[in-house]
């Protein structure tokens, strides 16, 4: 709240609002109650105050602490925060920062990577500040609050050839009738396993033995993407997959990868290496689900691969006219 009173021949003017102090001396009273109403826009915008020297970096920092380790992403989110903390703007003390700045920054990522790119990480840095703003209190006002998101891309239909996957696994040194000692040659047994049962990247690191039920064709995953458990079914493929795979008796985890955020640099050096362009360790769903097609009904289909909405599938249902021309 704002007090203005006559000190002699000047006017005294201070401002009092969360918790931050700020008083001047003007010439005029007009000139006292203009500082005094731009002086309390500052301090609810952020830009005055105890925590508005902090810069971006340090609010994003923050968040990757406190905020990241909550969700099932959050490895691959720490990396995508590590990038935006060696960017300019992360030096900037958030009470400056201003919607010019978002801007700017959308409009040269998207010279840079795709739209769907700079869309999932604008939702993230949005959303730590709105962190920033209603659990922190380091800002009253979101400066990111009516800049336009990039449109999503639309849905990819890559699928993988046959000799795309046997490219893959030479890169990686997977054999077929040899243990994947390798962290490469584990990479290519994920990825056939993927194509095999439709799971995620995330989904099949995270598997452990205790949730691997053999004898009865089946693993169970108790965290997936939408948040309720899924039982999938094992082809004999994917159980010999399993059991070609080393066993480590101090590490419960059946492919022995660390995260997916270690093992997407390592499949991007195996496509490279094996001369493939535009391929994402993901496309194996998409392979999966138009494979799996085949052999499953749709409602069957859509529990195996945790749909609850079965018009999903028509994403990742990729199906060529000239395959389907085949089956007529």
């Amino acid at each position: 709240m704002a007090s203005i009173r006559k000190r002699g021949k000047t006017w005294f003017a201070e401002v009092r609002k969360g918790g931050v102090t700020k008083r001047d001396t003007f010439p005029t009273k007009i000139l006292a109650e203009r500082w005094a109403i731009q002086t309390e826009a500052d301090i609810i915008s952020g830009k005055i105050g105890s925590t508005a020297s902090k810069t971006f970096g340090e609010l994003l920092g923050k968040y990757a602490e406190e905020v990241s380790p909550k969700k099932r992403t959050g490895g691959r989110e720490a990396v995508r925060i590590a990038f935006y903390k060696r960017m300019a703007i992360a030096e900037k003390q958030i009470g400056d920062l201003a919607p010019s700045d978002f801007k700017d920054l959308r409009d040269s990522r998207l010279q840079e990577v795709t739209s769907a790119t700079v869309r999932r990480d604008f939702i993230l840095l949005n959303h730590a500040l709105n962190i920033a703003i209603k659990e922190w209190g380091w800002l009253g006002k979101n400066p990111m609050t009516g800049i336009d998101k990039p449109a999503d891309s639309p849905p990819r239909d890559r699928r993988i050839s046959q000799n795309e996957i046997d490219l893959i696994l030479h890169a990686a040194g997977y054999q077929h009738e040899a243990t994947p000692n390798t962290i490469t040659a584990r990479i290519g047994s994920a990825m056939l396993f993927a194509i095999e049962t439709a799971m995620r990247l995330s989904e099949i690191i995270g598997l452990t033995w205790d949730r691997v039920f053999v004898e009865q064709r089946f693993l169970r995953l108790e965290q997936t993407k939408n948040g309720t458990r899924r039982d999938v079914p094992l082809s004999a493929e994917a159980i010999r997959l399993l059991q070609q795979l080393p066993r480590n008796p101090e590490d419960p985890r059946v492919f022995l990868i660390s995260s997916a955020a270690s093992a997407d640099p390592i499949f991007r050096k195996l496509k490279v290496r094996a001369g493939i362009e535009d391929l994402h360790f993901h496309d194996t769903r998409h392979e999966a689900i138009t494979r799996l097609s085949r052999k499953l009904d749709v409602l069957a289909l859509a529990r195996m691969v945790g749909h609850k909405n079965i018009k999903q599938l028509q994403t990742y249902y990729n199906e060529s006219a000239t395959d389907l021309a085949a089956r007529l």
